[in-house]
């Protein structure tokens, strides 16, 4: 194994805030490496998953990966809520069941690293998850990899995506500009800073790499101002994006009431009172339709409607917004 690399010795980028640890790592064995996806495969993302555990340790508060995880039974082994913070689970042997099944596989496609517990978090970077991942499903023909993080860790492997430059796409996820820096690490206190994504990103288009745009959750009170949406898809555009994935907030779950309570704690209180808001539902379902309508604005004067994928679920939007939405649904993906 690679002799593991912080964030700080890529050219570009200012401290080590994306190798914070998580408090408590955990190892699980997973079953497999390469898995379908029916649920990205309707999103127009990709056909197939890697994960590279069950918790990634950014501790975001508004994750949905807990619910969709919470009956696996590595929680119950390692005494965790899957619903918890301040600790990790990964599987440092997975690039092995990865190289097996990228092998295996005959029907090949697209697969997103990763789909639900990101590649580059900080326990991931112990083991050089992403990378040894990337490796391991490059080496088989047939297989374009989506990357999907929020960690600026990335930056160091983009020497192996150049060498490979056609069957690989870069999405860092951002969720707001860097005037919402603060507000947006109360919240995702151990992703990268959202300074740093952006220069991610950045990189990634002067070195030729193929990128797209994934800007979610757009949250009320920190990304969804009509302003900020247009300055998120001006730079995704300047980035070379070849679409642009965008979603609202999930409000099922804790998550939102999760969320507000951070940004109080950390003196973000005109944020945490527009999360608040829309914790009923009748101001969530018009934020989502306010911030569908935003960003097809954005999109038709910048980058062509064509190029936009939201995707949205219906459940829980107001029939009145459904109905404008449905209105002029140009880019929109129900699911």
């Amino acid at each position: 194994m690679k002799e593991k690399r912080r964030a700080h010795d890529a050219p570009g980028f200012l401290g080590d805030a994306s190798m914070k640890t998580a408090e408590t790592r955990h190892v699980y064995p997973l079953k497999s490496g390469i898995r379908k996806t029916p649920e990205f495969a309707k999103k127009g993302l990709a056909e197939y998953a890697v994960n590279v555990g069950l918790k990634c340790g950014h501790d975001c508060t508004y994750c949905s990966s807990g619910a969709l995880l919470r009956c696996h039974q590595a929680f119950k082994k390692v005494g965790k809520s899957p619903f918890g913070f301040g600790y990790s689970i990964v599987d440092p042997d997975i690039p092995d069941k990865v190289a097996k099944d990228a092998k295996r596989l005959k029907k090949r496609g697209v697969v997103q690293l990763c789909t639900t517990v990101d590649a580059w978090a900080p326990a991931a970077q112990e083991f050089d998850l992403g990378r040894r991942c990337l490796e391991a499903i490059l080496a088989q023909p047939g297989w374009v990899v989506r990357i999907l993080t929020k960690n600026a860790a990335v930056a160091q492997d983009f020497d192996l995506v150049e060498k490979h430059r056609d069957r690989v796409l870069v999405g860092i996820s951002l969720t707001g500009t860097a005037e919402k820096e603060q507000a947006i690490a109360a919240i995702e206190p151990n992703a990268s800073p959202i300074s740093e994504r952006w220069d991610a990103l950045r990189q990634a288009h002067r070195m030729g790499l193929r990128t797209y745009g994934q800007l979610c959750p757009l949250l009320p009170g920190i990304a969804n101002a009509p302003d900020l949406v247009e300055e998120l898809v001006r730079f995704v555009k300047d980035c070379g994006a070849e679409q642009v994935f965008c979603e609202a907030v999930n409000a099922r779950g804790s998550g939102l009431r999760l969320t507000e309570e951070a940004l109080r704690e950390k003196g973000f209180t005109a944020e945490a009172e527009a999360v608040s808001l829309i914790r009923q539902r009748r101001h969530w379902s018009g934020y989502v339709a306010q911030l569908v309508a935003d960003v097809q604005t954005a999109m038709r004067k910048h980058m062509g409607i064509d190029r936009l994928r939201f995707l949205l679920y219906p459940t829980g939007l107001t029939e009145a917004d459904q109905s404008s939405i449905r209105k002029d649904d140009e880019g929109v993906v129900w699911l």
